[in-house]
């Protein structure tokens, strides 16, 4: 047998006459992790839409040759018939049914007529839950009890049920923490032992050189090299010029102090207290008191399920949470917050960590999105809309931000990852707030789409706005940062300067405080 499980031979696949991928050709070794890197846009899930069946055959132009033959997918159905899975960026998991039930959802374990045989589904779940280091699970237990890191192996559950071959996974580790995504990649290579090939996309460079044997990178729809380990260099500069075709020297934009002083607080938080939405007795933030000065970027760093967005989400319009007491002061003045609404006209903003969500309608265009919030405020009089000032402010934030996309018409959910986060910044931007919160506000998007988010959120410090930055990666809240707050288990577990702050300052603030 051939030792090419898969070829992709000058694919070429158009959107309303834009090229997303450009004469693609790509290449996947039998047994081996490939990864695919590129910019947000560059096409790498349009490519792996169009192996599995999700954009058929006719749709584009080229050859996929699997297993030696020239194969031509209708449907998602015909690539899981010649064992090729994908599991997609957003989880295709029902949320009220079953682990069991979810495992086999699509692929049901029938008997006669039809009829679903439990005990099999039940017997063969367990088996699949093994190999992916699930064993102890309640099988009957619904999915929405689990967290994001157990169901994204549960897809995986999903995909050794289906006696895949080729698995593709997009994004896996986008929503998970370190200790997740290492247990997901370790397992990774021991499907990779039982003769599994893998493709990966990922936006985690260490992950890639972590886990892979190979690397192709994609640009503007095109490929343009392929490095293997062991022969290229695999290291995350390298990796980084491939994507954006030149040396990327510095990863955070300069903080410039003397023309960016910071001024006096704009907003503080003070013994701020939050009991768990569903559960009374339950406190899940204690006496927190923070700050941000205008000018000021501040960080909120700690472990997943530490409360820093239950924190973000009461202040802003109490969304999160029941009993909640303490005091808010914008300019000194204490004010007070009943809903959303309140903390809009409060200018106050917040951007939430699942942009799709609840940051964007996917189904709306950009100009819509941009405006939503500030309409009432920025964009109307007397329940009329101006359109003319929607259309120009939009056109001016969709440059100022660059966001790429043909024009503000197109629909938010044709964009890529990187682009739709920047929609959800100009949203907020455009209410005019003198505090941004910002959730994740990278998460799931490249190295140069990072970029120009951090230089978005270095001028509207530099304007004069108060800026608070929630980050599971260290190193981004170390770089953009002027000051951070570390909380664990719902606590202010220390405050860090610029000047004394580290990963091991940030780690041992925590230890500390979990040793109270």
């Amino acid at each position: 047998m051939s030792d090419i499980i898969l070829e992709m031979n000058h694919i070429t696949k158009e959107f309303s006459g834009v090229k997303a991928l450009d004469d693609v050709t790509f290449k996947v070794k039998r047994g081996e992790i490939h990864a695919l890197c590129g910019e947000n846009g560059a096409g790498k899930s349009t490519l792996m839409n169009v192996l599995s069946g999700v954009y058929p055959y006719g749709e584009y132009s080229g050859d996929i040759v699997y297993n030696g033959e020239i194969s031509k997918f209708h449907k998602i159905k015909d690539s899981e018939e010649k064992g090729i899975v994908i599991i997609h960026q957003e989880l295709a998991l029902s949320p009220f049914l079953s682990i069991a039930e979810n495992v086999f959802i699509g692929n049901e374990q029938t008997q006669m007529k039809g009829v679903i045989n439990w005990t099999e589904t039940r017997s063969k779940a367990k088996e699949v839950l093994a190999r992916v280091g699930l064993e102890n699970e309640d099988i009957n237990a619904p999915i929405n009890s689990l967290g994001v890191g157990k169901q994204q192996l549960i897809e995986i559950a999903k995909a050794m049920a289906k006696k895949v071959e080729l698995l593709i996974l997009d994004e896996p580790t986008a929503a998970l923490n370190d200790e997740e995504s290492k247990k997901l990649l370790d397992i990774m290579l021991d499907l990779k032992k039982h003769g599994i090939t893998c493709i990966i996309i990922s936006h985690k460079l260490n992950e890639l050189s972590y886990v892979s044997d190979a690397i192709t990178v994609i640009r503007d729809g095109k490929t343009i090299e392929t490095l293997v380990k062991g022969v290229d260099d695999f290291s995350e500069d390298r990796i980084i010029k491939g994507m954006v075709g030149r040396e990327l020297t510095n990863r955070y934009p300069d903080r410039k102090r003397e023309d960016c002083p910071i001024g006096d607080v704009i907003m503080e938080v003070n013994h701020w207290n939050v009991f768990h939405p569903d559960d009374a007795e339950r406190q899940m933030l204690k006496d927190i008191s923070i700050n941000v000065r205008a000018g000021e970027v501040v960080g909120l760093a700690g472990l997943m399920g530490a409360g820093r967005t239950e924190l973000a989400m009461s202040i802003f319009g109490r969304e999160y949470g029941q009993k909640i007491s303490g005091e808010i002061k914008m300019h000194g003045e204490p004010i007070h917050i009943k809903n959303v609404k309140d903390a809009i006209d409060h200018k106050i903003s917040y951007t939430s960590e699942d942009r799709k969500t609840y940051g964007l309608v996917l189904i709306d265009d950009i100009k819509h999105n941009m405006t939503m919030a500030a309409l009432r405020s920025y964009f109307s009089k007397n329940g009329v809309v101006n359109s003319n000032e929607e259309i120009v402010k939009s056109e001016e934030y969709k440059k100022r931000i660059n966001v790429k996309a043909t024009s503000i018409n197109q629909t938010v959910g044709s964009l890529s990852g990187g682009n739709q986060q920047k929609v959800v910044l100009a949203k907020w931007m455009l209410t005019q707030p003198d505090v941004l919160i910002l959730d994740e506000p990278t998460r799931g998007i490249d190295v140069g789409a990072k970029y120009e988010i951090y230089c978005a959120i270095n001028e509207l410090a530099k304007s004069g706005k108060a800026v608070i930055v929630i980050s599971s990666e260290m190193p981004e809240l170390i770089g953009i940062c002027d000051r951070i707050y570390v909380i664990n288990e719902g606590e202010i577990a220390g405050e860090l300067s610029k000047e004394e702050v580290s990963q091991e300052k940030i780690m041992s603030c925590i230890m500390a405080h979990n040793r109270k």
